[in-house]
């Protein structure tokens, strides 16, 4: 437990200093020590959404949302990815 808040905190830490990298590295491994904790890939998804990952955000926001359905965060940053996912789309179509 003790080391998950570590983890997690170190992330938090990382994407207010903005390397998403980092921070995505330390989500992921505090989801090894509890893969049902919500927060960590909601957090994760936001790095993504900041590197233009899109569908990798989509898929952590699915996994909440089987969690938790009602959860504010996962519909939102999933609404994100899609758009994103979206405007990808429209780009690649216009090559």
């Amino acid at each position: 437990v003790e080391k998950f808040k570590r983890l997690k905190n170190e992330g938090n830490d990382c994407v207010k200093m903005g390397e998403y990298d980092e921070a995505i590295n330390k989500y992921s491994e505090c989801m090894k020590l509890n893969a049902e904790e919500c927060t960590v890939y909601t957090n994760r998804a936001l790095c993504y959404l900041k590197l233009y990952k899109y569908e990798e955000a989509k898929q952590d926001c699915d996994h909440v949302l089987q969690i938790e359905d009602s959860n504010i965060k996962a519909f939102y940053r999933r609404a994100l990815a899609y758009k994103g996912l979206q405007v990808r789309k429209k780009n690649i179509a216009g090559i």
